[in-house]
């Protein structure tokens, strides 16, 4: 934390210290999507493909429901996306084992090659602002964050969590 971040004061649940955090939030956000924007750009994609992307690879052989669980999109919308990236060659489809109904998707080399390089663009970002942080304040970000996750929802995303594949990485 550097000298001109204070820490929350003792009223931290008062609106206008609950304001401060949306808009650290907001703020945060807002430049963590902007480093990644540009190569999207250069790619012709979107934050939607982006976001479709990262997840398939996190999570190969991910059915299209779950998909759709972890976005909360439309089924429509969602089809789009998946067929935009099917056509440029970043990711593939195949039936499922048990479920010839299921979906199953995964990146294609190039797939990894773009969700790595997108993935970069922010990662340094990330780790500058960790490191400045240090490792208890990291935590404590990550407890606020999986507090505005519902249980349902918080339950799943750690059981995605566990079965995931770094980044960069690729079966």
């Amino acid at each position: 934390m550097s000298a001109a971040t204070p820490t929350a004061s003792a009223q931290f649940l008062r609106e206008n210290e609950i304001r401060r955090g949306s808009e650290l939030l907001f703020f945060a956000y807002s430049r963590v999507v902007r480093s990644v924007d540009e190569r999207l750009g250069a790619n012709s994609i979107g934050r939607a493909h982006h976001r479709a992307l990262y997840f398939i690879g996190r999570h190969p052989d991910i059915s299209v429901s779950e998909l759709l669980a972890i976005l909360s999109v439309t089924k429509q919308s969602l089809g789009r996306v998946l067929t935009e990236l099917e056509g440029r060659g970043l990711i593939q489809a195949r039936v499922g084992d048990r479920d010839r109904r299921q979906r199953l998707l995964r990146l294609t080399g190039k797939g990894y090659a773009l969700d790595h390089e997108l993935f970069n663009a922010s990662r340094d970002i990330m780790a500058a602002a960790s490191t400045r942080a240090g490792q208890q304040a990291v935590s404590g970000f990550w407890a606020v964050l999986e507090g505005l996750i519902p249980d349902a929802e918080r339950a799943r995303i750690h059981s995605w969590r566990e079965n995931s594949v770094p980044p960069g990485e690729h079966p």
